[in-house]
């Protein structure tokens, strides 16, 4: 088993390629197969008619696992399916062996719609630090990879986030409604403000290489599941972005976290977007 990260650095500077050999196999195996190919009987709801999986869904999680599994002997894989199947699989994250999170189909709601926005996503955590990540879009033939300390690429180019020009509008990607309580409906909010251009999110994993691309300002999103966000996050971090939380702490993928969350193309935006974020809260709690 790996126990310390000196041994992640070993596995990351020869196997990092190897990471990327697997997810592309997976992808061409069992998601590239059903895109735009897929049957009604391959098609099913979770949660409801907006949280779908597929068969590709399922297959490119067990294809990954075990490719992942071979890869880093006394890791332990923790996928959106497997946990869908078994949540106490999320508790894995709080382990001290090295965890592969996994998103075989980020963008499930795409991928079934014949849309190219989806993606695969991987992160290996250590100590619940994001120490590498792997965002896949396949259909749109993009690769984009980040190792902590490393930097961050697209398709071998580095990518930097930058800063949102002055006096332009920030394009902020936020949560969807149907996946909100009430009091993070009113945390959005805040954003409805000249200045700023609010808009439904896609993929979260797109999202985040959007940012990291300086083609989106930020996000907003409501919910914790590391799948959607341990890759994009170290991307944009990587990329010379920031993410914070509503309590002004970095998103931890261990959980825990003061909600909505931010991340954006640096750190002066993420804090702009936080404090909108917290404004309706401030008002209430004033008017009270």
């Amino acid at each position: 088993m790996i126990q310390d990260i000196e041994t992640i650095d070993e596995f990351l500077a020869h196997r990092a390629s190897d990471v990327e050999r697997a997810i592309r196999r997976a992808a061409a195996a069992e998601i590239m197969p059903r895109f735009r190919q897929l049957s009604a009987d391959e098609i099913d709801q979770k949660s409801g008619p907006h949280d779908l999986v597929t068969d590709a869904d399922r297959l490119a999680e067990k294809h990954l696992t075990e490719a992942l599994l071979a890869l880093l002997p006394g890791s332990v894989v923790v996928g959106e399916e497997a946990v869908h199947a078994d949540p106490a699989v999320y508790e894995e994250i709080q382990g001290t062996a090295p965890v592969w999170i996994v998103d075989p189909v980020d963008g499930t709601r795409q991928f079934v719609n014949g849309d190219p926005g989806f993606c695969t996503l991987v992160a290996l955590v250590l100590d619940g630090v994001v120490r590498a990540s792997w965002t896949y879009a396949p259909a749109r033939e993009q690769f984009a990879t980040a190792i902590r300390g490393g930097g961050a690429v697209l398709d071998g180019v580095p990518l930097r986030s930058g800063s949102p020009a002055d006096g332009r509008d920030l394009e902020v990607a936020t949560s969807h409604p149907d996946y909100t309580t009430e009091e993070q409906k009113r945390a959005l909010l805040g954003l409805r403000v000249e200045g700023v251009r609010p808009r439904p999110c896609g993929s979260a994993g797109l999202e985040y290489l959007a940012i990291a691309r300086g083609e989106l300002d930020a996000t907003a999103f409501s919910w914790e599941a590391s799948w959607d966000h341990a890759a994009g996050l170290l991307l944009v971090e990587e990329a010379g972005g920031a993410h914070l939380t509503l309590d002004g702490e970095p998103f931890r993928v261990t959980g825990g976290n003061a909600l909505p969350f931010t991340a954006a193309r640096d750190e002066a935006t993420a804090r702009r977007v936080i404090d909108l974020l917290a404004a309706p809260s401030r008002r209430a709690a004033a008017d009270a």
